[in-house]
């Protein structure tokens, strides 16, 4: 289950991108969660997905 909280969602994923997979894409099918849902749930916090670091920031 993934935090609710968009800062602690915020590290989690962006720890699973580093430690586990290789692009949001296979973070979101490992997860099986909805990309969409991810970035707009981030973006409203103020994070953008930078593919090029395969990070939020």
């Amino acid at each position: 289950m993934l935090p609710k909280d968009p800062f602690m969602l915020l590290s989690y994923v962006n720890m699973k991108l580093r430690d586990q997979d290789e692009d949001l894409d296979g973070f979101c099918r490992s997860e099986d969660i909805d990309k969409e849902n991810l970035l707009a749930t981030l973006g409203k916090a103020g994070f953008e997905y930078i593919e090029s670091i395969n990070q939020f920031r």
